[in-house]
């Protein structure tokens, strides 16, 4: 059982969605949006002319996700529209990449030169250091779009214009429209960079995919299971086509669930500056919960399993996870001389002189010109511009016995205490 409580209430649905899905109260929607294998692949394959998906290390998850999602997800008329969605998305897009790589093979031959990658606990600050470095034109960022339809490779004169970024626009901020309380959480833009596990999604391996639905089967998979080097080397992948014909010097990346897979991350890109953050994990932990929360309403009426998430957001468990990247690096398991550090309170009082820390940190100056830059980004992007994001930590005493599961983390990486 959780020291804090794990606690989420849903939003007030629009009226419109309301209505829409009244609409298949009483129908057959498993016919009628169907998310059969067999169906999608054929689907897949006859949208794109490809039938060539690569390897088949995709089939078994793929598979075990769609039986968890007709069985235990619960989705509503409106949420499996936007699931089958999905998944043809991400079966095109496994098509598309295989596809390019057999037409141009010397993909394979492009040289992804030491990238920065932005990891840490969800709702540590990852976000709006993502988005401040890549400012830096030295920086290239994998945006939405591209993440989304891959295929064909992104093109650098028409990198701004491409009739790709309306179609993911509408496609991602259908989500505000769902759930409007998503936009006071996390901003959605085609245009803006995003997090790998998005790009990962075509695998079927992907911590994305549990943020999207109440899939306790498919989670329990994914944790015994899954080949977690192959979405890696699948996003090594992307990351080649998309500088093929749009070079980038530098990749920088995020996604806060590389801080689990740190030595595969490591074994498939070996010259990476793994960039950490820290914030008090109470704090993280109230927040992530109600993103997780928002995330499953927009496709089912299921009520939030609160059980499932005191499991997985139990101070004892998120203190495992942290205090395993530090026996990590005190081991010698990851490179320490590759891994800097982002306190999530830097960044919040002084933002561009918690950059300049950065940079030092990871061997590279950071420039007049890349700090206005920054500085303008800033001034653009006001705290609070998208609306208050609320959560609960509990209270005093719940708080007290939580923090000393953290102790090791908070000292080691000298995280102050929020709650």
């Amino acid at each position: 059982m959780s020291d804090t409580p794990i606690s989420w209430q849903p939003p007030p649905r629009p009226e419109w969605l309301l209505r829409f899905n009244a609409e298949g109260q009483h129908s057959d929607l498993r016919s009628l949006v169907p998310l059969r294998a067999d169906e999608l692949i054929a689907t897949a394959c006859r949208t794109t002319g490809l039938s060539d998906f690569g390897d088949d290390r995709w089939r078994e998850p793929f598979e075990v996700l769609l039986k968890s999602l007709d069985e235990e997800a619960e989705l509503h008329y409106f949420g499996r529209l936007m699931t089958r969605n999905d998944l043809l998305i991400w079966l095109q897009a496994l098509l598309g990449v295989q596809a390019a790589f057999t037409t141009h093979p010397e993909i394979a031959e492009e040289r992804i030169d030491r990238p920065v990658v932005i990891a840490g606990l969800s709702r540590s600050g990852t976000s709006i250091l993502f988005e401040l470095m890549s400012r830096d034109p030295r920086f290239g960022s994998p945006r939405h779009w591209e993440m989304m339809f891959p295929c064909p490779p992104p093109e650098q004169a028409t990198y701004d214009s491409d009739p790709r970024i309306e179609r993911c626009q509408h496609l991602i901020t259908q989500w505000n429209r769902v759930t409007p309380t998503y936009a006071t959480m996390h901003e959605m833009d085609a245009r803006l960079p995003n997090e790998c596990i998005i790009a990962q999604s075509p695998t079927f391996v992907s911590e994305y995919i549990p943020f999207l639905f109440q899939v306790p089967a498919y989670m329990a998979w994914l944790g015994s299971h899954a080949d977690w080097e192959y979405p890696y080397q699948f996003y090594r992948k992307l990351l080649q086509l998309w500088q093929w014909r749009n070079p980038r010097q530098h990749w920088l990346l995020k996604a806060p669930s590389h801080l689990n897979y740190l030595p595969t991350l490591f074994k498939v890109f070996p010259d990476a500056r793994v960039l950490l953050t820290h914030r008090d994990p109470l704090q993280a932990q109230a927040s992530v919960t109600n993103l997780a929360g928002t995330f499953y309403w927009m496709r089912s009426d299921k009520p939030l399993d609160v059980a499932a998430f005191e499991g997985l957001l139990s101070p004892q468990h998120m203190a495992a996870r942290l205090e395993r990247v530090i026996d990590w690096i005190e081991d010698g398991i990851i490179p320490r001389a590759q891994c800097a550090s982002s306190r999530y309170a830097d960044l919040i009082d002084d933002p561009l002189a918690a950059l300049r820390k950065v940079y030092l940190q990871i061997g590279l100056p950071l420039d007049a010109d890349v700090e206005a830059r920054m500085a303008s980004y800033l001034a653009g992007k006001p705290k609070g511009k998208f609306g208050a994001h609320a959560y609960s930590v509990g209270d005093a005493a719940q708080v007290a016995r939580a923090r000393t599961h953290f102790a090791r983390y908070q000292r080691y990486f000298n995280v102050p205490d929020e709650a």
